[in-house]
């Protein structure tokens, strides 16, 4: 099972990728499992040297009775100190912003894909639909 955000890869580019734990509850990993969980409008938040994850939404788990969790409460991201300090720095001194890009499970823990990103204009989106555009008429030419 891997959620992804389509969204992140045309709105923003991105300059590195790091890998990260999650600190989640059972009701929100089962409802993972389950594919009810969405990570677009969500983004990564550094706050007294931890690392946190915000407004990342996972559903309702059915079977989960009183024990259900809030579907878009913070959750802490597992990262090594010296990490964070880096990406703390590239956040404040270039402006990047970290979103997340994918979750998914390696070796049945959850695992979020962040990027350090930097917003794209309008016309930067026009240009990468434009190449992307010609990268498919050139295929469908080669293929045939």
């Amino acid at each position: 099972m891997e959620i992804q955000n389509r969204k992140a890869r045309h709105n923003y580019f991105i300059k590195e990728e790091y890998e990260c734990g999650i600190v989640l509850k059972g009701t929100e990993i089962k409802a993972i499992r389950d594919g009810s969980c969405n990570i677009e409008d969500s983004y990564g938040h550094i706050k007294k040297g931890e690392l946190f994850i915000l407004n990342m939404f996972i559903g309702e788990y059915k079977q989960g009775n009183i024990f259900n969790h809030q579907e878009t409460r913070t959750r802490k991201l597992l990262m090594h100190k010296n990490e964070i300090l880096k990406i703390n720095e590239k956040i404040k001194l270039e402006g990047y912003t970290l979103i997340p890009l994918r979750l998914y499970f390696k070796k049945n823990i959850a695992k979020i894909s962040l990027g350090l990103c930097k917003g794209k204009k309008d016309y930067d989106k026009r240009e990468t639909i434009k190449e992307r555009d010609i990268e498919r008429e050139l295929k469908k030419k080669y293929k045939n």
